[in-house]
């Protein structure tokens, strides 16, 4: 079954670099990068559209493709065309979410054509405190809070102890599934916990019993906007990361069950398959139920 990925397009003829996209992209994929606003990385976009409200000229619009395997080869190609700056920009957005696979690709690929690795000649240089200006007048990264980090080597792994003291189990950042990307390397072939954003709060001991040891990813079935995207990398978690098992928990209450639905609706379009597990937790805390979906 194919699948369709939504992502942003820019009108370079329309954008005027004002760079009001930038801060509307959370992902840190969009940058004005010699006066031009630029998509230095599909791989983070999440198609969202948060940017286009935020275009003046009306130079951005999402277009629907055919969802296929991400290829570095292929956006190498394309960042060669925008110029040295964007072959920078891209190569640092790769490094910052912890995308080392894809780096080292976009690297070969930099050596094999002969064209100059911006971030080798950078470390020969002395730091420019005014770099950023030289992008067009815009600090060339996203916030803070979508950047992809891996914490599994500084996480508080075999702390047994809970209460006050208890480290936190967390081995990754973001954890809001619109903020998450499927390709971070932390979700390659893990046990995954897609967790509704109360249950840490009403559990306890959420980090020991759910997350030691998995990836994990937060949503609300109820309040949160552009589920059809949920979805969609639920699936790519399970084809394209090669998850090993979906731990889905939710609320007792009737409206968490759309989390379930969700996911199961994900895995029933995924290529592959993968054991999803259902944790139920109450309101005054314990587990309910767990079975295996």
């Amino acid at each position: 079954m194919k699948t369709k990925r939504q992502i942003i397009k820019i009108d370079e003829n329309l954008c005027d670099g004002c760079g009001n996209c930038v801060t509307g992209c959370h992902e840190g994929a969009l940058q004005v990068i010699d006066g031009k606003a630029r998509l230095i990385s599909d791989l983070l976009c999440d198609g969202l559209g948060a940017c286009i409200g935020e275009c003046p000229r009306g130079a951005i619009k999402i277009e629907e493709r055919e969802a296929v395997p991400y290829d570095e080869v292929k956006v190498m190609e394309g960042m060669v065309k925008q110029g040295p700056n964007t072959i920078k920009a891209h190569l640092k957005h790769l490094k910052d979410h912890a995308q080392k696979t894809f780096l080292k690709q976009a690297f070969d690929y930099l050596k094999e054509h002969n064209i100059p690795n911006p971030m080798e000649e950078e470390k020969n240089m002395p730091h420019d405190k005014d770099q950023k200006h030289k992008h067009g007048g815009h600090e060339p990264c996203g916030c803070p809070g979508g950047r992809t980090m891996d914490l599994r080597d500084s996480c508080g792994c075999g702390d047994e102890t809970a209460g006050p003291a208890a480290k936190s189990q967390l081995r990754q950042w973001p954890v809001q599934l619109h903020l998450a990307s499927p390709m971070a390397p932390y979700f390659e072939k893990a046990d995954v916990v897609v967790a509704a954003d109360c249950t840490a709060f009403a559990y306890g001991n959420f980090h020991n019993d759910f997350i030691k040891g998995k990836a994990i990813v937060i949503a609300c079935p109820k309040l949160d906007d552009g589920q059809e995207l949920y979805a969609e990398k639920i699936q790519a978690l399970i084809e394209d990361a090669k998850v090993n098992t979906l731990t889905v928990v939710t609320m007792e209450v009737p409206c968490c069950n759309g989390l379930l639905a969700l996911v199961k609706k994900a895995a029933a379009a995924a290529s592959r398959k993968v054991p999803i597990k259902h944790v139920v937790i109450g309101i005054q805390g314990g587990i309910k139920s767990e079975d295996w979906a």
